[in-house]
């Protein structure tokens, strides 16, 4: 059998080209829908009354917002596919998840 003298066989052109964008796509998508929920966490955080927070037993409101301003930082700069970033995923998730849900629950104000 005779070698082959021409380039090596493989898929074609096209085709890689087409993974390559819909990876790309991916990652664009997954890097902005992590970084607007790490955001949504924080200014939630914000908005929230601190004593909701104390009620609650969770962590106090400074903490939490700085947990998630940090989250939204090393999102921004370093993306979630990173050591920092699927970390700051996470403390998005667990704020809306968890704490989220405990601090809105309580009324608003006076009880009178």
């Amino acid at each position: 059998m005779r070698p082959r003298s021409g380039p090596v066989a493989g898929p074609p052109a096209g085709r890689l080209a087409g993974m390559a964008e819909f990876d790309g796509l991916l990652l664009f998508a997954l890097y902005w829908g992590a970084l607007a929920l790490a955001l949504w966490a924080f200014v939630d955080a914000l908005i929230r009354p601190a004593a909701g927070f104390v009620a609650t037993g969770k962590l106090t409101k400074p903490a939490w917002a700085a947990i998630t301003a940090l989250a939204v930082l090393a999102l921004y700069f370093r993306g979630p596919l990173d050591i920092f970033g699927l970390p700051a995923v996470i403390a998005g998730i667990v704020y809306l998840v968890d704490v989220r849900p405990a601090v809105r629950g309580l009324p608003r104000g006076n009880s009178w």
